[in-house]
C-alpha cells in the first residue's frame, strides 16, 4: 500500500511517502495559519496513486465523532469535523490520531518497546505527552486522556509540562542566570555539561521530576518499560540518568524488584510518521 503520511506540529509539519514498509521522500513545511492552507500543502504531496492518508495531530482525537477536541498550538484543526473535511478535499481516506500516541505506537510495532507487553511512552517536548499500552493494545481512556502525563503535578505543585521540559527550564535559567542569556535547550545541555553549577543544578531538577513522574506511574501501574521520546531523546544519557534516579526512589520507597526498562524512543523524529502509518494500516485494531 502506498500511503502519504503527515505529522502536524506547531512549528513544522512533517512528511513522508510509505512505500515498501519504508518511509521515503520525507519533508517538512512551515505550519500554515489556517486550515485552508494546511489542505493546499497536503495537496502537493497526493501522487495519484496515492491510497491513503495517514496523520499525526496534536490533541483528543476522537475517533468516533471524527473530531479533534480541545486546544493545541494549531488551533484551527480543533472541533470541526476534520476527518470528513479532509477526505473531501485529499479525495483519500483518512485516518488520524494523538502524536503521542503515533510515536507510541510506532515504538510498541517497530522500535524499542517491541519486546514488551505493558509500556508508557514519555514523550518530552515543548510540553509533556504520552501513552500507554496493555497487553500491546493502546489504552485511551474512557474521556479519551490516557497518556497524558504533563498534567501530573510535582512534590512543588507545579505541573511535569511546567517543571520538566528544557523549553521550561530555559527560561528558568535566563531568569536566574547572573548575565548572559541562553536561546535553547542545546545551550542549556551544553553549558551544564562544562559545569555551570546553575545550569547543572536546573537539568539535574528536571531529571529528578521525570524519574518522579515515572516513580508514581510504576507503583501505580508496574509497566514493563518505559520508553522516552522527544527532541531530547536523542541523547542517549536521558534514559541512563532517568534510569539512576528512579532505581534509586524504587530502592528507598518501595523494592528495586519492580524496577521496569528504561529506554530512549529507537525511530526518535520519524517515530510519529511511522506510528501514523501503523494505526492507518491497523485501524480497526485502535
Amino acid at each position: 500500500m502506498k500511503l502519504v503520511a503527515f505529522d502536524i506540529g506547531g512549528t513544522t509539519v512533517k512528511t513522508g511517502l510509505f512505500l515498501d514498509k519504508q518511509l521515503v521522500k520525507k519533508a517538512s513545511f512551515n505550519t500554515p495559519q489556517s486550515f485552508d492552507d494546511l489542505i493546499l500543502e497536503m495537496k502537493k504531496y497526493i501522487e495519484d496513486d496515492i491510497e491513503g492518508v495517514a496523520i499525526s495531530a496534536p490533541g483528543v482525537v476522537d475517533i468516533k465523532d471524527r473530531v479533534i477536541r480541545n486546544e493545541s498550538a494549531v488551533p484551527y484543526i480543533h472541533n470541526r469535523p476534520i476527518f470528513d473535511e479532509l477526505e473531501q478535499a485529499l479525495k483519500r481516506p483518512v485516518t488520524i490520531e494523538n502524536d503521542a500516541n503515533c510515536a507510541g505506537i510506532c515504538e510498541i510495532n517497530l522500535g524499542a518497546g517491541k519486546n514488551f507487553n505493558n509500556v508508557a511512552f514519555v514523550i518530552i517536548g515543548t510540553g509533556i505527552g504520552g501513552s500507554v499500552f496493555i497487553n500491546k493494545q493502546l489504552y485511551k481512556g474512557v474521556h479519551l486522556s490516557g497518556g497524558e502525563f504533563g498534567f501530573m503535578k510535582d512534590k512543588n505543585g507545579k505541573t511535569l509540562s511546567n517543571s520538566a521540559t528544557l523549553i521550561k527550564n530555559v527560561k528558568a535559567y535566563n531568569e536566574q542566570a547572573p548575565n548572559g542569556k541562553i536561546k535553547d535547550g542545546q545551550e542549556l545541555l551544553t553549558l551544564a555539561e562544562n559545569g555551570n553549577p546553575l545550569a547543572k543544578n536546573i537539568i539535574n531538577n528536571m531529571y529528578d521530576r521525570i524519574a518522579e513522574g515515572i516513580y508514581n506511574l510504576q507503583v501505580s501501574f508496574d509497566f514493563d518499560a518505559f520508553i522516552l521520546g522527544g527532541g531530547i531523546s536523542a541523547r542517549a544519557e536521558l534514559a541512563s540518568e532517568i534510569k539512576n534516579r528512579l532505581a534509586k526512589l524504587l530502592a528507598d520507597n518501595v523494592t528495586d524488584d519492580i524496577m521496569p526498562v528504561i529506554d530512549n524512543c529507537h525511530f526518535q523524529n520519524d517515530a510519529n510518521l511511522y506510528g501514523a502509518v501503523i494505526n492507518f494500516l491497523n485501524k480497526k485494531l485502535y
